[in-house]
């Protein structure tokens, strides 16, 4: 009995001195990605108040002023491709909310861990650049759903409009949630401040977003102005997901599901491609 426990003792000191084998993650580091993509969305659920409350309230702002000014009197719209103006204006500030933070998510985030110098946190684990790509857009993508479906809870009241195509409500909230995702993504790893992140929002997003017929049919611009609109792909998103509040759309439904899936997926597959080669976060 003595002599086997000393051997037992022998082969756990052998044991001691090798050095530790390299943990096996398979095809997907899931834990990893798991903890990247929790940690991007507690990053904006710890500031409700910031990230979820303001948008409300300039969704709120924006219903107001503009079904009074658009209005003449309290209660009385403008009737706009066949439903009150409200009814048309809620589903683009519902989108607009959405595509706003969506992007502000995932390129604070970025621009935040390069001047904080805490990038290495998730530059150093075992993630790919797919991991790395999938869950940095999917936590930013979650903020602008919630934003949205919030944005949803307080417009919808003012008009009493009913969804008429949930698919295109769901394909299209989707997909501006991760083009603008992936479009933040880019954005906070080009920027070396917030200086220049803002130069995208500001000349950019905003103005796209804006001209996209958030308030107004583009219907009732002028010709070459409203051909242009549909190049705008913002426009596109928009005008699908109205599509599937009030069943009306300005543009062509198919070849703007068509252009959307294919912009997504290329805005996804650049992400992927810029960080596999560390372009601005290595040094």
């Amino acid at each position: 009995m003595a002599e086997g426990g000393v051997l037992a003792a022998q082969e756990r000191s052998r044991g001691a001195n090798q050095p530790p084998r390299s943990r096996r993650y398979g095809e997907v580091n899931w834990i990893g990605l798991w903890t990247l993509t929790k940690r991007e969305i507690m990053r904006f659920m710890k500031v409700p108040a910031q990230t979820v409350l303001a948008p409300l309230v300039s969704t709120l702002l924006f219903m107001v002023v503009f079904l009074l000014a658009m209005a003449g009197s309290p209660g009385r719209t403008s009737p706009v491709a066949g439903v009150s103006y409200g009814a048309f204006l809620a589903p683009g500030l519902i989108m607009m909310g959405l595509l706003s933070n969506a992007f502000a998510n995932s390129s604070s985030s970025l621009i935040g861990a390069k001047m904080q110098g805490n990038s290495v946190d998730f530059l150093m684990p075992p993630l790919s650049a797919a991991e790395l790509t999938v869950a940095f857009i999917t936590g930013a993508a979650a903020r602008g759903i919630v934003v949205g479906l919030a944005s949803a809870a307080i417009a919808l009241p003012f008009t009493h409009v009913q969804i008429a195509h949930w698919w295109a409500v769901f394909y299209f909230g989707l997909s501006a949630a991760v083009i603008m995702a992936a479009l933040g993504l880019l954005g906070g790893i080009w920027a070396e401040k917030f200086d220049q992140l803002a130069v995208i929002t500001n000349f950019i997003v905003t103005p796209l977003t804006f001209l996209s017929g958030t308030f107004y049919s583009i219907s009732r611009l002028p010709g070459p102005v409203a051909a242009a609109s549909h190049y705008n792909p913002i426009f596109l998103l928009i005008d699908g997901f109205r599509y599937g509040f009030i069943g009306h759309s300005d543009g062509d439904l198919g070849a703007s599901s068509l252009v959307i899936g294919v912009l997504a997926a290329g805005m996804v597959a650049l992400c992927w491609q810029v960080l596999r080669t560390g372009w601005r976060m290595k040094a």
